[in-house]
C-alpha cells in the first residue's frame, strides 16, 4: 500500500541531497523544450508578472531563450549579459505571454520546503528555468538535425534554426554564470512540450513538412522513437556540459492528436520518460486578450492555463524525483465484457484513488441519440464493423474501475473496442431567433435564442469562461465562441461576436446547435488532494478567480481499446 503523501515527503525532504550539511549552493536547471505550449503563445495577459518569492530563477533574457534575429542560429554569439540571474516571472513578448515556468518551479520548490510553517521560499533549492523552442515546430526541426533550416523549409517556417544549439548554449552560460556566484548548476529534469506539429490529418503522423502521412500504428511508432532518441542525446549533451553522472529524466505532456498516444508509448519504452497527463482540463487561450484586441486560438492556453499547467508537472516531477515514485497518468489497463454482454468493465491505473466521474467542474460529456448515448462522459464504444454502439450510462464500479452499460445487450460474438476523449458537450436544440447584442469592448455582438433555460447544462462552462457553439447542417459547418450566457422569459441567450464567426458564415434561425469546449475531454478524474500554490488570477472571463488549481489527474486520451 503506497505511503501517505505527507510521511513519504517528510521522510525524503529531510535526506534530500539539497539540503544536505555542507553542500554547495546548487542551482537546478528545468530545461524545456517545445511549441506554441511551451513559448505561452496568446497566453495573455499575465498573471505572474512580478517576482513571487519563491527565489527561483531565470535569465535576464527571459526563460524564452530563443528569440529570432540575428543570433537565433548561433546562440553562442548571444550577450553575455544577459544570462545574469534573476527572479523567475512572466514576460510579454509580442503575442508571447505566461509560460508553464512559475507554475512548475514554484509548485516544485514548495513541495520540497512545505515542511516550514510557514514555508522558508527562500532556502534552497533554486530552480533555473529555460525554455529554447517555438510555436508551430516539428520534433526534427527542435532536434540537432534543425529541419528548419532546410530549403525545403517554407521560408516562413525558417525563422534561423538554432533551438537545439540554444538549448546546449544555455547550458554552457547556466553553469558559468553559477560558477560565479560560488554555486553548482545541474540539469534536475527536462521538460517535453511538443507533438501537435507532426499531427496527420488522417490521424498519422507526418514527420517532415515534404514527406507523406506515416499512417498508424507506424507513424506512432516513428514518433515513439523519435521522442526517445531525442531525449537520450540531449540528456547526453547536457550532461556532458554539467558534469552529472546518469540519465537526466524527461517529462512530458498528453498532446492532442495522435503524438498523444506516441508519448506514452514512449514513456512505457523508456523509463527516463514521464507522461504528467493531458492538459484538457484547462482553459484555453478563447479566454485571452492579445495585442490588437483579439482573443487567441482555441489550441493554446489562456495564462492561468498554463501556469495550473505547470502547477500540475511540479507535483508529478516532485514525485518522481523526490520521492521516487513510479508514476503512471490515470490510464486503462484492460477492458473485458461482462458475463450478461449488458456491460463492460474498464480497469484503470490511477495515481491517487478512488476514480470520481466529475460533471462539475468539467461539463457532463454527451451525445444522446434516439434510445441511448453516442458519447457519455468522454467514452465511446464501437462493435466490429466500427459502428457506434448506443451507451446507456457510465459509472464508477470500483476505485479503479469504471462500468459502461450499453444501450441495447451486445449480440453473442459481437466485439467491441473503446475510445476517450470528444469535444462536444450537449445539443441545445434549434435555434428559435437571431438579435444584435450589445458592444462590447468596442466589438459588435449578436445574441442566438434558445427555446429552453439551457443554465444548468451550460454552467461548468460558464464557469470556465469562453465556448464553442457549432452547427453542421447543411454542408457548410458554422461555428463560433460564445463569451457570454444570458436568461430572459425562460429562453437560454447566447452572445458572440460576428468577427469570430469560422469562415464568416452565420448561424440561422431554426438550425440546431450544440455546445463544445476547446478541447478533446471527459469526465474521469483520480482523488488527487494535492494542493495548488496559486489561484486562477483572471477575473475576466468564467467564474472561478481567486479558487485554486484543482490538482486532480485526469484520464488520458485513449482510442481502440479491446474488450475481451
Amino acid at each position: 500500500m503506497m505511503r501517505s503523501a505527507c510521511l513519504s515527503l517528510l521522510l525524503v525532504v529531510v535526506a534530500s541531497p539539497w539540503l544536505a550539511a555542507g553542500d554547495d549552493p546548487v542551482v537546478g536547471g528545468i530545461w524545456m523544450m517545445g511549441q506554441s505550449l511551451g513559448d505561452g503563445s496568446e497566453s495573455l495577459p499575465l498573471v505572474t508578472p512580478d517576482d513571487t518569492g519563491w527565489g527561483n530563477l531565470a535569465f535576464r533574457r527571459g526563460v524564452r531563450t530563443w528569440l529570432p534575429g540575428p543570433d537565433a542560429a548561433n546562440p553562442e554569439q548571444r550577450p553575455a549579459d544577459q544570462f545574469e540571474f534573476v527572479p523567475l516571472r512572466a514576460e510579454a513578448n509580442g503575442g508571447l505571454g505566461e509560460t508553464v515556468a512559475n507554475g512548475l518551479a514554484d509548485h516544485l520548490k514548495s513541495a520540497l520546503v512545505v515542511r516550514e510553517r510557514p514555508p522558508d521560499k527562500t532556502t534552497t533549492p533554486q530552480y533555473l528555468v529555460a525554455f529554447a523552442g517555438q510555436g508551430g515546430r516539428q520534433i526534427q526541426e527542435l532536434s540537432p538535425s534543425d529541419l528548419s533550416t532546410d530549403p525545403r523549409t517554407p521560408e516562413s517556417r525558417r525563422h534561423g534554426g538554432g533551438y537545439y544549439r540554444t538549448s546546449i548554449d544555455d547550458a554552457r552560460r547556466a553553469v558559468a554564470v553559477a560558477a560565479k556566484l560560488g554555486k553548482k548548476f545541474r540539469i534536475e529534469a527536462l521538460y517535453w512540450m511538443q507533438g501537435e506539429g507532426n499531427g496527420g490529418p488522417t490521424g498519422g503522423i507526418v514527420p517532415t513538412r515534404w514527406d507523406a502521412e506515416i499512417p498508424r500504428p507506424a507513424g506512432l511508432e516513428w514518433y515513439r522513437d523519435q521522442l526517445i532518441s531525442y531525449r537520450k542525446q540531449w540528456s547526453a549533451d547536457l550532461a556532458a556540459i554539467t558534469g552529472q553522472q546518469g540519465e537526466i529524466p524527461m517529462f512530458t505532456y498528453q498532446t492532442l492528436g495522435p503524438a498523444g498516444e506516441a508519448q506514452l508509448m514512449a514513456a512505457d519504452t523508456d523509463e527516463a520518460i514521464h507522461l504528467v497527463g493531458p492538459h484538457y482540463a484547462v482553459p484555453s487561450a478563447l479566454n485571452s486578450r492579445t495585442p490588437g484586441g483579439r482573443h487567441g486560438d482555441a489550441i493554446h492556453l489562456s495564462a492561468d492555463g498554463e501556469r495550473w499547467w505547470g502547477e500540475q508537472v511540479g507535483k508529478v516531477m516532485h514525485r518522481v524525483l523526490h520521492l521516487g515514485e513510479k508514476w503512471e497518468p490515470l490510464r486503462p489497463l484492460a477492458a473485458r465484457l461482462e458475463d450478461t454482454r449488458e456491460s463492460l468493465l474498464i480497469d484503470f491505473s490511477v495515481p491517487r484513488p478512488p476514480l470520481v466521474i466529475e460533471t462539475e467542474f468539467l461539463p457532463r460529456q454527451e451525445i444522446a441519440a434516439t434510445g441511448g448515448y453516442q458519447s457519455l462522459a468522454g467514452f465511446r464504444a464501437r462493435g466490429a464493423s466500427g459502428g457506434l454502439l448506443l451507451l446507456s450510462g457510465v459509472e464508477v464500479a470500483g476505485p479503479t474501475q469504471v462500468r459502461l452499460r450499453f444501450a441495447k445487450t451486445l449480440p453473442v460474438g459481437e466485439v467491441c473496442s473503446i475510445s476517450y476523449g470528444h469535444p462536444a458537450t450537449v445539443a441545445l436544440g434549434a435555434i428559435t431567433g437571431l438579435r444584435d447584442g450589445p458592444m462590447t469592448d468596442g466589438q459588435a455582438t449578436q445574441e442566438l435564442v434558445l427555446a429552453k433555460d439551457f443554465s444548468p447544462s451550460l454552467a461548468p462552462l460558464v464557469a470556465e469562461g469562453a465556448f464553442f457553439i457549432s452547427c453542421d447542417e447543411g454542408g457548410a459547418a458554422r461555428r463560433a465562441p460564445v463569451r457570454w450566457v444570458g436568461e430572459e422569459n425562460g429562453a437560454t441567450l447566447l452572445r458572440f461576436e460576428p468577427r469570430e464567426l469560422r469562415d464568416g458564415r452565420p448561424f440561422e434561425v431554426g438550425q440546431s446547435i450544440t455546445a463544445s469546449r476547446a478541447f478533446s475531454y471527459g469526465n474521469l478524474r483520480d482523488s488527487d488532494p494535492e494542493t495548488s500554490v496559486y489561484h486562477f488570477a483572471d477575473s475576466a472571463y468564467g467564474q472561478r478567480a481567486g479558487t485554486p488549481y484543482p490538482l486532480w489527474n485526469w484520464c488520458v486520451l485513449f482510442s481502440d481499446l479491446k474488450a475481451l
